[in-house]
């Protein structure tokens, strides 16, 4: 029995055991290996890439303040700018406004030829101081003083008015433009019994002008009568020489284009845009 169980605990000694722990180190040095090449193991490309871009920065021998282009990646996107594009305009729209331009520089002209024969008609009554002439692009100013058409307070036509009213009758007669009458007053007040106040006979001798020139077979349709009493004066109210030259009667000669029967708010609007001309230089 002593025999038997000596010899069994000699064969519970295992001799092979090694043998595991030798393939384990086997197993942990591989993976050393392939761990160590795969660090060990270049990518040819970039290395010839990064080789070369040290090559060119060390090329330079020292040189700087040389301009070196950044490396662009990818594509650069392209700004597009938006292209203005006028109104467009029709060829009728242009050729109405050919039309209207033609038009109006051929007024300039006509209304230039009629300032010059006011003043070479009126020419003793201007010397006088009684009448002015003011000219401008379009339309022309008549501008007479009351003394020389009225008597004090009234709004009747004195006997010395009526050869003035028809000479300028001659020159407008032949005319087709429009013909405002504006009745000006100084601000002494006025309270009688034809006449409320400045209003009613500044309007009053508006409209007598008017009467005489339609005696004279000037058009009723081109003309019209506008009172503006006292408030719109060209002199000083507090002295007596500035009252003698507000006390007047405007007769303004219109351009056919601004004329209320001749043209449209558009029309104006568009002949508005074209250049003055040194008319008003000619003014006295």
């Amino acid at each position: 029995m002593a025999r038997r169980r000596k010899r069994q605990s000699a064969d519970t000694n295992n001799h092979e055991r090694w043998m595991v722990s030798y393939a384990d180190f086997i197993t942990l040095l591989m993976a050393f290996f392939v761990v160590m090449y795969s660090i060990s193991s270049v990518n040819e490309g970039k290395y010839k890439t990064l080789s070369e871009s040290l090559g060119e920065a060390f090329s330079n021998n020292g040189q700087h303040g040389t301009d070196v282009d950044p490396i662009q990646i990818g594509t650069m996107p392209t700004a597009i700018q938006p292209i203005p594009l006028a109104n467009p305009a029709t060829a009728a729209d242009v050729e109405k406004r050919r039309e209207l331009s033609d038009e109006i520089l051929k007024e300039r002209k006509q209304l230039s030829q009629v300032s010059g024969q006011f003043e070479q008609v009126l020419t003793p009554f201007i010397d006088d101081k009684l009448v002015a002439v003011k000219r401008n692009d379009y339309w022309i100013e008549l501008e007479m003083n009351s003394e020389m058409l009225f008597l004090s307070g009234d709004a009747e036509l004195s006997k010395k008015a009526l050869p003035v009213l028809e000479k300028i009758a001659e020159v407008i007669k032949p005319l087709p433009n429009m013909i405002h009458v504006e009745g000006h007053t100084d601000n002494v007040p006025i309270d009688n019994l034809k006449f409320r106040s400045n209003w009613d006979l500044s309007s009053a001798r508006a409209t007598s002008v008017v009467h005489e020139l339609v005696k004279e077979h000037i058009d009723p349709l081109r003309l019209s009568a506008i009172g503006y009493g006292e408030f719109h004066p060209i002199a000083d109210n507090n002295i007596e020489e500035g009252r003698f030259q507000n006390r007047r009667v405007v007769l303004v000669l219109m351009s056919q284009a601004f004329a209320r029967y001749g043209a449209n708010d558009e029309e104006r609007a568009k002949l508005l845009n074209l250049a003055p001309t040194a008319a008003a230089a000619g003014q006295p």
